[in-house]
């Protein structure tokens, strides 16, 4: 895809964004815009960074997911079967461990992640450490899209792991503490964003599409969805634990230093 095609294609969809801030500023406020250079100036680097980012995912995200995923369910690649045999899920157990470190890799460099962690760790007072915030969100991250892998090779509904999350999910949400709970919800929004995404959607479709028996569209998709759920499960285990520890602690030391004494 060539770089001005690219362009071309971003600025047409990023113009739309620059109309509503120009006639919100020129039409409804009616005052001038505020270092109007430097917006301008920043919009032009938003332009090209973006370019050059969906660039980079054709020329080597997408390839390089699809083609761990062609690679690691190979007939080649996998354990040799004896005559008459069938393939089972257990023979995929490489695309699962690759899934599982992928997964967590790519989350612990996510921007919005990064940020958000950030953020949580000023407003709490330092209350909330960022990069434990982050390690949370990448197990959570690493073990859906590693479900979503043996979802594909077993061939299990997506339903029934969507139902089952969401029902986990509600569950942590009326017992961990009701500070966490917002963050959790957000940090399973986040880690699904500009790094992870195409790797996760062209490992699942790579998959699918070498898997027989398997449809790239039924199938390929709905690993997103999980990346999204086991996040916020994670970081809410991750509070209740804390809470748990913190409770457990405090009882120790009423035992070992009763009131009175």
């Amino acid at each position: 895809m060539p770089l001005l095609t690219v362009l071309l294609s971003t600025l047409f969809d990023l113009l739309p964004i620059l109309a509503i801030v120009f006639v919100m500023q020129y039409a409804v406020i009616r005052r001038p815009m505020v270092h109007l250079p430097r917006v301008l100036m920043g919009f032009v680097l938003v332009l090209v960074g973006l370019s050059l980012f969906l660039l980079g995912l054709e020329m080597a995200l997408f390839p390089l997911g699809e083609l761990m995923a062609v690679q690691l369910s190979s007939e080649e690649f996998l354990p040799p079967l004896s005559e008459g045999a069938t393939r089972h899920w257990r023979d995929f157990y490489w695309i699962y461990a690759f899934a599982f470190l992928i997964g967590a890799s790519t989350t612990i460099a996510e921007p919005a992640l990064i940020a958000v962690s950030m953020k949580a760790g000023e407003i709490s007072g330092g209350t909330i450490n960022p990069f434990s915030l982050r390690i949370a969100v990448a197990i959570g991250m690493a073990f859906g899209i590693a479900l979503g892998t043996w979802r594909i090779v077993s061939g299990v509904p997506l339903v029934w792991m969507i139902s089952g999350a969401y029902v986990l999910v509600v569950v942590q949400t009326l017992l961990a503490p009701r500070n966490i709970i917002p963050l959790a919800f957000d940090s399973g929004g986040v880690t699904t964003s500009t790094i992870t995404v195409p790797i996760i959607a062209a490992l699942g479709l790579g998959l699918a599409s070498n898997i027989e028996g398997r449809s790239a569209l039924a199938d390929g998709f709905g690993m997103i969805a999980l990346a999204c759920l086991f996040p916020i499960i994670s970081v809410m285990g991750y509070a209740q634990i804390a809470q748990w520890r913190f409770r457990r602690d405090r009882a120790r030391r009423q035992t070992a230093y009763p009131k009175g004494d």
